[in-house]
Formats: structure tokens, sequence, C-alpha cells
């Protein structure tokens, strides 16, 4: 179970980022002063590569060490762990073309609306969603 709890933590802490980072593009991308500008890259850089990535990371070590432990051996076959691991490979992609935001914004070549990044900070609730339905109701 200590392995369950951490995977959960360090979970909760990805998507609090992933939740919070393209929030942070739509103000970026809102703004026109160079102060505020800056310090959304600052922000950006540092939510990035100080909260999320090892969020990510440690949710994807503490996933596999349950995958290795216990987990495919009962439930290897089952259908609704194939298709959460599937929404986490689409996941982790979302992850660095959030990263790849990062760097677009600290380069000052961001080409897309505040509105752009709203219909973007949407998409973790779908991953959201998905995963836990899958964990918890198990449905196939």
């Amino acid at each position: 179970m200590w392995l369950k709890a951490f995977h959960l933590i360090f979970m909760v802490t990805w998507f609090a980022g992933l939740f919070y980072l393209p929030r942070l593009f739509v103000y970026h991308a809102m703004s026109e002063d160079h102060e505020s500008i800056e310090q959304f890259k600052i922000m950006e850089r540092k939510l990035y590569y100080g909260i999320m990535t090892p969020g990510m990371i440690l949710t994807l070590g503490f996933g596999i060490w349950m995958l290795i432990d216990y987990a495919w051996v009962m439930y290897g076959s089952a259908g609704w762990l194939h298709a959460k691991l599937g929404i986490l490979v689409l996941l982790v992609i979302y992850h660095f073309y959030c990263g790849h935001c990062v760097q677009i914004f600290a380069s000052d070549r961001n080409e897309h609306s505040h509105v752009y990044y709203r219909w973007i900070n949407e998409i973790p609730v779908l991953f959201l969603f998905g995963t836990v339905i899958l964990a918890t109701v198990k449905p196939f």
C-alpha cells in the first residue's frame, strides 16, 4: 500500500502542475508588458522543471514498481489496465507538449492566442477522469 500511496501523492503533484501550467500560458498569452512576460517565463520554467517533471518521473517510477511487484500478475490481462496505460502514454506526450510550450514562450515565439491555451487547459481533465475511473471502477 505504500507504493500506491506514493504513486497517488506524486500523481496529484503532477496533475496540479498539468492544470496550472496551461493556465499560466493563458495569462502569458494575454500579457503585453515586459515585466509580466518575464515573470510568467520564470513561473512556467520553475513549475515545469521543479514540480511537474519530478512529479511525472516519480508517478511513473512508483507505477512501474507496482506493475512489477504485483499489478501485472493480478491484472496483466485486464483491459482497464491496458487502457489506463494507453492514457498514460497520451498524458506523457501532453506533458512534453507543455514543455515545448514553455520553451516557445521562453524564446518569445508564441503564435497562439489565449483562447487556444484555454482549450489546451481542459485536456488534463479528460486524462484525470479516464485514469481515475479506470483504476477504481475497473470497468473491463
